[in-house]
């Protein structure tokens, strides 16, 4: 357990530190416009397609509680000593886009993908995110098969 616990801090610090770092690189200035993706600074006030953006300064302490749920519940479960850098991305990634609205006018999103439709602004942190989320449900998914087959 300890040896998963240290992977899991390591890797929250990892994403955390990354996403941040390039955060800073669009606040201080960075930009590409291009075609179909350009690199340009937003400060979503909302969720996922700016969704509950209407909640203002409730939505971070909502986050924040889901944050601690989740990973009481990757503790609880025993998760994390099955997927400690998963979960820790999962969670670092979280901290990080939730350090932004404690911090900044918002969470600081950079990446649009304008080419074939408009599409919404992103984060590594939500890339991460959305990584995580799937790698569970992959894991999921086959530990199910996994158990049929015995």
């Amino acid at each position: 357990m300890k040896k998963a616990l240290i992977i899991f801090l390591v890797s929250i610090v990892a994403i955390f530190v990354i996403d941040q770092y390039i955060k800073l690189l669009f606040i201080n200035g960075f930009r590409y416009d291009g075609d179909p993706i350009s690199l340009i600074l937003v400060y979503n006030k909302g969720v996922a397609f700016s969704m509950f953006a209407f909640l203002k300064e409730y939505l971070k302490y909502i986050q924040l509680i889901l944050i601690f749920v989740i990973g009481f519940v990757i503790y609880k479960e025993k998760i994390l000593e099955k997927h400690p850098i998963i979960s820790g991305i999962l969670i670092g990634a979280g901290i990080s886009n939730i350090f932004d609205r404690f911090n900044r006018a918002g969470v600081v999103d950079y990446v649009y993908y304008h080419g074939l439709f408009n599409f919404a602004v992103f984060n590594f942190a939500d890339v991460m995110i959305d990584f995580s989320i799937g790698m569970f449900i992959l894991y999921y998914f086959l530990e199910k098969k996994k158990n049929e087959w015995k």
